[in-house]
């Protein structure tokens, strides 16, 4: 077994979320590869911040950290990043669960000294109980999920997906940390990709780092009933639009859309054409299935002409920090 340490960084912000803050937490303390440690770094939230502290109080390999940057997620992963003492550190959403073997197969992956980052296939647990009719496979990705098109096993990607992730610690002492002003801040619209550009950036610093995304590493993650409706997967699939356009920005086009060519010209069209095809059979929600679809790539495009423009005019505005070591590093291993 691989003698990596590996730390767990779960970023939270609101107290709604507390049992599935609790359950996150659990999982990662029932691995049947036990973590370094895990750490909540809470997103400008003083309530939450001290509910959580003398909840964890006496919880051995447990620490309770304030986001010491600006609001959202980007900040508070490099707060955790900054404080960990793993030579991994994985990152799980504030409302998932992950397997018991969850870190077992990320840890066999970096005995390869290549190996950079390595992700999992993360499954939604819809609040409704299963999956909408109308919502396709090929876009799980705007609930936080692993989607249809993605190839199985264990297999080298150009980006991990950030709800379910790991990256080697040098991998930050190479390419800085995540980048803020691309993704979530707290109840905001939902944008995303600063996994995506970070990878990227990786991989021109270090020409032969190795990412992977490997299907046995596997984390549930929550779809709350308001995510199942049409309108946010509207409002998701534009956001997408306006974070690729910040990636492309910061990284150009070729790396910026280079997996979502492939996606959008084969993945998708075959979508349609199963969902299409489950029309003419009569089954349920397969019309709704092909124009989700279409509505998905029509709305995205939208969105990234329009973030296109904006940072050209210089309207949108996103900055990497260098990861420097913050309280709780003392001792740790270089």
């Amino acid at each position: 077994m691989s003698t990596i340490d590996i730390s767990v960084v779960i970023c939270v912000y609101t107290e709604d979320r507390w049992e599935d803050i609790l359950a996150a937490v659990s999982s990662v303390r029932a691995q049947s590869r036990p973590a370094l440690e895990t750490l909540l770094v809470v997103d400008h939230n003083q309530a939450l911040l001290d509910r959580l502290s003398k909840e964890y109080k006496e919880t051995p390999r447990v620490r309770v950290l304030a986001n010491a940057g600006p609001r959202g997620l980007s900040a508070g992963r490099n707060t955790g990043i900054a404080a960990s003492r793993g030579e991994v550190i994985a990152f799980l959403d504030d409302d998932a669960v992950a397997e018991r073997d969850w870190l077992h197969h990320f840890a066999e992956a970096y005995t390869d000294p290549r190996v950079m980052a390595v992700g999992g296939r993360t499954f939604p647990i819809w609040a409704s109980g299963r999956r909408p009719a109308w919502f396709p496979e090929e876009f799980d990705w705007v609930v936080g999920c692993t989607y249809k098109g993605l190839p199985p096993g264990r297999v080298q990607v150009r980006n991990v997906l950030g709800g379910n992730a790991s990256f080697r610690r040098t991998a930050f002492d190479v390419a800085g940390g995540f980048a803020t002003g691309i993704g979530r801040d707290g109840d905001k619209r939902p944008l995303g990709c600063e996994e995506t550009e970070l990878c990227i950036r990786l991989t021109r610093a270090q020409p032969d780092a190795i990412l992977l995304i490997d299907d046995r590493a596997v984390i549930h993650h929550r779809v709350p009933e308001v995510r199942e409706h049409f309108a946010y997967f509207r409002t998701r699939t534009y956001a997408e639009g306006l974070s690729k356009a910040l990636v492309a920005r910061s990284v150009g086009a070729d790396k910026g859309l280079e997996s979502e060519r492939r996606y959008t010209t084969r993945v998708l069209p075959a979508g349609v054409a199963r969902g299409l095809r489950d029309a003419l059979l009569a089954r349920p929600g397969g019309a709704g299935r092909a124009a989700a679809i279409v509505t998905g790539v029509v709305t995205a495009a939208g969105g990234y002409v329009l973030g296109s423009v904006r940072a050209r005019r210089g309207g949108a505005t996103f900055s990497v920090v260098e990861i420097e070591e913050g309280p709780g590093r003392e001792g740790a291993a270089a």
